[in-house]
Order: C-alpha cells, then structure tokens, then sequence
C-alpha cells in the first residue's frame, strides 16, 4: 500500500529532479523512491566513518622505522594502500 505525502523542495531541487525524472523516462515519485531507498539502505553514514592514522611505535614513544612526517606524499600513499586494504 502507498501513502501520499507532501514533501517541501527547494525550487530548484525540484526542477532538477523533475528534469531528471523526465530524461530517464520515470515519475518523480519513483526518483524520490530510489533515493529514499539508497539513504535508508546505507550501513555506515559518511559523516561516521572513521580515519585511520598510520602505525605509532609503542617504545618510548616517537614514529615506527619509515614514517617521515616531512614527507606528506608518502604519508598519503601509506593512507590510501590502508584504504585500499579495507573491505
């Protein structure tokens, strides 16, 4: 069963969604669906997500062997291939 509801939109949120709607052939009611859909459907929010730093050595403190704070390009790199790592 479907309930009818009224949404308020910006103006032109509106008009980008009914030209979307209308280019892919569809209501606008099923693009509010999808997105609906996809919102409700995500398992973590973005604003959620935590970032993992690299590796600090436990020993008295201070940087593991390798990691050069100097050097953000490696850092970077080190951060992505982390990333990557993840499921």
């Amino acid at each position: 069963m479907t309930e009818r509801t009224t949404v308020r939109l910006p103006e032109d949120l509106a008009r980008r969604a009914k030209r979307k709607a209308a280019a892919e052939g569809r209501s606008l009611t099923s693009l509010i669906e999808d997105g609906l859909r996809r919102v409700l459907n995500e398992r973590v929010p973005a604003a959620k997500t935590k970032r993992i730093l690299p590796p600090v050595s436990t020993a008295k403190g201070g940087l593991m062997p390798g990691i050069d704070l100097n050097d953000t390009a490696a850092l970077q790199e080190m951060d992505d291939l982390e990333a990557a790592r993840r499921p």
